[in-house]
């Protein structure tokens, strides 16, 4: 089947009834919020976006649905700082909406998935960071989540989609996580072509924040679904590599704009089957250095290196994938263990040099040794445990020195022959 078709297929099959994806996506939006009631917040920064905000808001008038204190409340900043989550809260409480409708990209669909939980649970946020939280004080108190319709507006995060809530305390410069079935969104939309708007480097942030998705997954997942995380990355993977460069051509062209929302859309598929690991923990404590994206993209090649004695069956497959877009010589597909590691790892590379982005974290502006030094603490948080957990070599507290010390200094100096072994 053509790449673009089983994409859709793929996305159609996850999403099933209540996700409306593509051109005219965003007429679902309204009537599926006359369905939950009467009363709607609407939750989002309007700039860039007006005519979304117009036909919502229109709609949702037409159906006799009242939009809560007339207008949209703004939405979360870049990586959904927790003073943002506090204010949309309050607001929650404040007006006691039927239902919630995030308009956005990944931060302000997060922010709006943690104050809904936390606007229905009480308590402090800090609580419901970790697994299975919010659903743990749910049934314990009996109450139900709020009912929340994210309309996606920027390919990536897959935040429409999917069970997690990143938030960021800034004083810290530390990102902290939900993950839970509670916080996935009763309904979805994206129109891809809305992703116009969004800027050229926050667009291939956003791809290569799916790529990792993809590859995290299907890096670390159990036997019970690579084979689907596989069909994943077959699809996803390939739409990423060959959509990309275009994106940089030609911000405009609608076609690339639904190739990466469909890649980046298999990518939340990935994380709902499996769950992402080394890269996106690192990634957590650099929030004040790189976006989301980038860092995980730098830092993908240096962990698939690490990784590579417990991952040759899938770093063939994507070794595969690179080599069919020029970014892996075919020789290095004969090679196995380690060897093989380095040869797609330094495929990754490739493909982040084409876009003329860095390779290491040494060459971010602004980068210092206190980052490592912040990553490796955090590591040890037991509220992200499970992105050690989740790792295809399982680390303990006691691993983090022993590997990730020296895995990250590799990163920081762009060199993968000292990814530990």
């Amino acid at each position: 089947m053509e790449l673009y078709a089983r994409a859709r297929q793929l996305v159609e099959e996850f999403g099933g009834q209540r996700y409306r994806f593509g051109s005219g996506a965003l007429m679902a939006a309204a009537p599926w919020a006359r369905e939950f009631g009467r009363k709607a917040l609407v939750v989002g920064n309007r700039r860039h976006l007006e005519p979304v905000f117009d036909l919502i808001i229109f709609q949702l008038q037409q159906l006799g649905v009242e939009v809560a204190g007339g207008e949209p409340i703004p939405g979360a900043g870049a990586n959904t700082p927790a003073p943002d989550v506090a204010r949309i809260r309050d607001a929650i409480c404040e007006h006691n909406p039927d239902v919630v409708i995030a308009v956005g990209g990944g931060s302000t669909i997060d922010g709006v998935k943690a104050a809904a939980a936390w606007s229905v649970l009480g308590g402090e946020l800090a609580g419901y960071f970790g697994t299975g939280e919010v659903s743990k004080a749910l049934k314990a108190s009996g109450r139900e989540m709020l009912p929340l319709i994210a309309v996606q507006t920027a390919a990536g995060s897959g935040a429409h989609l999917t069970k997690y809530a990143n938030v960021t305390f800034p004083d810290a410069g530390q990102k902290k996580l939900m993950v839970d079935e509670a916080l996935v969104p009763a309904r979805a939309v994206f129109d891809y072509s809305v992703t116009k708007t969004v800027p050229v480097n926050v667009s291939l942030d956003g791809a290569l924040d799916g790529m990792s998705h993809l590859l995290e997954v299907f890096f670390g997942v159990g036997e019970a679904a690579r084979d689907r995380a596989a069909e994943l990355v077959e699809a996803g993977l390939p739409l990423i590599l060959r959509a990309a460069p275009r994106l940089v051509a030609d911000p405009s062209d609608n076609q690339v704009r639904e190739e990466l929302g469909l890649a980046t859309d298999l990518g939340a598929y990935a994380i709902m089957i499996g769950g992402t690991n080394g890269p996106h923990l690192t990634s957590f404590s650099l929030v004040n250095l790189a976006s989301h994206g980038r860092a995980c993209a730098i830092l993908g090649p240096y962990y698939a290196a690490f990784f590579a004695p417990a991952i040759t069956t899938q770093l063939q497959l994507v070794g595969e994938i690179l080599a069919r877009h020029g970014h892996l010589e075919p020789a290095g597909l004969g090679l196995t263990g380690r060897e093989l590691g380095l040869a797609v790892a330094e495929g990754m590379l490739s493909f982040l040099k084409s876009l003329g982005y860095p390779t290491s974290l040494g060459e971010l502006p602004g980068f210092d040794s206190a980052y490592i030094e912040q990553a490796l603490q955090a590591a040890a948080d037991p509220q992200l445990a499970m992105k050690l957990q989740n790792m295809p070599i399982p680390f303990t507290p006691e691993d983090i020195e022993t590997y990730m010390r020296p895995l990250l200094e590799a990163a920081v100096r762009g060199d993968l022959g000292l990814v530990p072994h």
